[in-house]
């Protein structure tokens, strides 16, 4: 395949260190040159996802959204960053300081764990385990700690109810996604994200896994939505019940790590659905239309995956402009009397395709 391939400049920039570097300095810098890249990543997330956030609300509103900070508005999350650094931060007198001002690393720490996983491109990417599905989904749900101590730490019974929502929206909402994952390792054969997309090169799960895969891929968007408490399962942070959820006491740079976690761990779900049903940066195959794949590989792999992730961070943004918020009774309902069964019922179908060799 003629897919563009990062391990080339990977394997220079490796070359060249050790060429005048002991093994332990090159693999210091290297550690250095990778934490430098995620923490821009990181931050290049946040402003970006929070103007489309913005845009894509003005959008379904009929409204422009920002519009006089920069061309269009571009540079008002700049602006509203700058803002946060700035402000003081508050400790309210009866809150747990330590505990207090340990939540927002907690939270930031996972994100950036599960980021360290993801396949970005052929080539460029930093963690691939042979368990990497099992590690993303674990990585992804320790921030519901860091969730846990600060409404607890924040000595405020509305940071405190936010915080135990959101303890039992993940709990129960990542079984939904750990089983829709489930459902297509069985038609890949591994966790290791790197065989899941070698195993779509002729073509992308969603496609190739029938009725089955797509279940899963709608069972997967739904509850990742409600794992990253994102609307319309936002009650953790419920404005008009809550003020800010478990948040409401955090000001300054300690809530811009919470308001920047919730947006890249949009990406990071986001980021394993497009790796797992769409073929991450898997170029869009059929089969043996040589003619055609060899077209789609002059794409860049990595427009291949950012462009999929795009898609579906928009989906889950048009999920949260398009639908009321629902009570913590329905969301839980949602979870434990459809999705759940749906699920095994789904995985059972799959396994049983996979087993008579139906699938494409």
């Amino acid at each position: 395949m003629n897919i563009y391939d990062f391990k080339s400049l990977t394997d220079s920039i490796h070359t060249s260190l050790s060429v005048n570097l002991s093994p332990s300095a090159v693999t210091i810098i290297e550690f250095i040159i990778i934490a430098f890249a995620f923490m821009m990543l990181f931050t290049l997330l946040g402003l970006i996802l929070v103007y489309a956030e913005r845009k894509i609300a003005a959008f379904f509103q009929l409204r422009l959204g920002p519009m006089r900070v920069g061309k269009w508005g571009i540079a008002q999350t700049a602006a509203d960053a700058i803002k946060l650094i700035l402000k003081e931060p508050l400790v309210t007198k009866n809150a747990d300081k330590f505990l207090f001002n340990l939540a927002p690393f907690i939270i930031i720490l996972s994100t950036f764990m599960a980021l360290g996983a993801m396949p970005f491109a052929k080539g460029l990417h930093a963690l691939d385990f042979d368990i990497g599905i099992l590690y993303l989904t674990a990585v992804s749900s320790l921030g519901v700690i860091g969730i846990l101590i600060a409404g607890w730490s924040s000595d405020n019974k509305y940071s405190l109810i936010g915080a135990m929502r959101s303890g039992a929206q993940v709990v129960s909402y990542e079984l939904s996604v750990g089983l829709s994952l489930l459902t297509v390792v069985v038609l890949a054969g591994s966790l290791q994200f790197s065989e899941i997309i070698a195993s779509q090169e002729a073509g992308w799960w969603i496609f190739r896994g029938h009725i089955p895969a797509l279940i899963a891929f709608t069972i997967f968007m739904i509850a990742g939505t409600a794992e990253t408490n994102r609307g319309p399962f936002d009650l953790p942070e419920a404005e008009s019940e809550l003020t800010a959820g478990f948040h409401t006491e955090y000001s300054g740079l300690k809530f811009a790590f919470f308001f920047l976690a919730e947006f890249v761990n949009m990406f990071i779900i986001a980021g394993i659905g497009a790796t797992v049903f769409l073929g991450g940066w898997m170029p869009f195959h059929i089969g043996n239309w040589e003619g055609f794949n060899r077209i789609m590989d002059f794409i860049p792999s990595l427009f291949w995956f950012f462009g999929k992730v795009a898609f579906l961070i928009f989906l889950m943004m048009w999920f949260k402009w398009t639908f009321p918020r629902l009570r913590i009774d329905q969301l839980l309902r949602l979870e434990w009397k459809y999705l759940l069964p749906i699920n095994l019922v789904n995985i059972l179908f799959m396994a049983f395709i996979v087993l008579m060799g139906w699938h494409f």
